[in-house]
């Protein structure tokens, strides 16, 4: 059986041992990422997008704050009111307090399951409003065309969790950062990077 390898620095392995490596350690660097980030905002936008995996339909749902930040991530096999809870209380244990305002698409879901877990929360419907939820989807669909789809819900679950916290660490908005601030902004995130897998800082 014919092997794909990677070599850096004179030092060669496969992609299965990378796969692996991030399988183990990738969980724990994302954790680490999350408790340094700064405290997310009070506005949360909420969307979901269909993942076809094995022929089967579900539903990838995300929460990112107003400044684009992953708050989790829940792959399910439902989309209705049930499912909708799920995941709000998971997104409110992982962010702690709850938001003030809540954005969504026009989903009849999410108005019934706001009600329940976050009732003190402004919820905004608005198809344009969400975009930001909508763009964090990217990234995702790039990996599932790379990846070639998911294999089955939980190892989408697996990688995705960590990817979106790396992803978020080193995502500068580079059309919206003068040059030499993104210069400055990726030394930043890349000695914080160092600490988090335990090297040494840079001479």
């Amino acid at each position: 059986m014919s092997r794909s390898y990677w070599s850096s620095g004179g030092v060669t392995v496969t992609y299965e041992t990378i796969r692996a490596w991030c399988a183990k350690f990738g969980p724990s660097y994302a954790a680490r990422l999350r408790r340094r980030r700064a405290r997310t905002s009070d506005e949360w936008h909420l969307d979901e997008v269909q993942l076809k995996i094995k022929g089967k339909r579900h539903w990838l749902w995300r929460a990112v704050d107003k400044h684009g930040v992953v708050l989790d991530i829940l792959m399910q096999q439902r989309r209705d009111q049930v499912a909708a809870e799920t995941f709000l209380r998971r997104v409110l244990a992982a962010a702690g307090a709850e938001p003030q305002d809540v954005i969504t698409d026009k989903l009849a879901s999410y108005p019934p399951a706001l009600r329940r877990v976050l009732p003190n929360s402004e919820h905004r419907r608005h198809k344009g409003l969400s975009n930001r939820a909508e763009n964090s989807h990217q990234p995702t669909r790039q990996r599932e065309r790379a990846m070639r789809r998911f294999k089955s819900p939980e190892q989408a679950q697996r990688f995705l969790m960590p990817f979106g916290a790396v992803g978020d660490h080193f995502r500068s908005g580079r059309y919206r950062t003068r040059a030499i601030a993104r210069r400055q902004f990726l030394a930043d995130r890349r000695r914080t990077w160092r600490e988090v897998i335990g090297l040494p800082p840079l001479a």
